[in-house]
């Protein structure tokens, strides 16, 4: 029983701990993202353009092959049971909401993650253990500011700009696959999918998007902050990164998707 409680003592301070750390990073980030400026102590502009460029532009193409294809995989499966009542039209209805509300946002969020939040914790890992991040302090620049700030302001402008894109792309892909294989009139299958949209799925996709943004950014920051012990450090706290961001993405995935289904 001792040892069980010792054990279980041990993860709620290193939870409790990791917390405070997180929320530091946090106010810490926000501080230097809204309340700096004001005050005359500016932005790093140009590195802000260059991560967009980096985590948005330079993401597209992975991003969009794989949602055109997801799009017609979407239409394809729905095509089997649709079939069967004679409502194939509806396709365009299944792929445009699921699209604009949940696979698009969530397939633009996993692929970032692999691509650019590890990519975070990598650099941060690496700057750390080389001691730049140090070097930074010792020459009066504040590594949230210099280092976190253009990152995360990048990343909360590129992946809601990526999710609509996204969006529609897939919605594309399952227009290809529909009136080119199960041969519906293009017409009618984009006015079906006209009227099957409303605003409230939009507001839907694109308040994920931010959320995950930020949880993208903000996990890869921590975990290369904690890196430790050189190399393997960093490919340990890399991998971690990519983890926890896939598991929080689902969980505010879930919680936003909860809040909007009863709005």
């Amino acid at each position: 029983m001792q040892r069980y409680l010792g054990w279980l003592g041990r993860i709620t301070l290193n939870a409790l701990f990791a917390l405070g750390r997180v929320c530091v990073l946090i106010a810490d980030t926000f501080h230097w993202l809204l309340l700096a400026p004001i005050r005359g102590q500016g932005l790093r502009v140009r590195s802000t353009v260059e991560h967009f460029v980096e985590y948005g532009v330079h993401s597209l193409p992975i991003v969009s092959l794989i949602c055109f294809l997801v799009g017609a995989i979407m239409a394809m499966q729905a095509s089997y049971q649709l079939a069967r009542f004679g409502a194939t039209i509806f396709i365009a209805n299944l792929v445009g909401v699921a699209a604009i509300r949940e696979m698009a946002p969530l397939l633009t969020a996993v692929l970032i993650t692999g691509r650019s939040g590890s990519a975070i914790a990598a650099e941060i890992g690496t700057m750390k253990v080389s001691e730049e991040i140090d070097a930074l302090k010792v020459m009066g620049l504040n590594p949230t500011k210099f280092l976190v700030v253009p990152k995360f302001l990048g990343m909360l402008l590129a992946v809601p700009c990526l999710t609509i894109l996204s969006t529609f792309i897939m919605i594309a892909g399952g227009y290809c696959l529909t009136t080119g294989v199960l041969g519906i009139d293009s017409e009618r299958y984009i006015e079906q999918t006209s009227k099957a949209l409303v605003m409230k799925d939009l507001v839907t996709g694109l308040t994920k998007s931010v959320f995950f943004a930020i949880v993208i950014c903000l996990v890869g920051v921590y975990r290369g902050f904690q890196v430790e012990g050189g190399a393997e450090g960093v490919g340990r706290q890399t991998t971690s990164s990519v983890v926890t961001s896939l598991f929080l993405i689902i969980v505010v995935d879930l919680v936003f998707t909860t809040i909007f289904y009863f709005a």
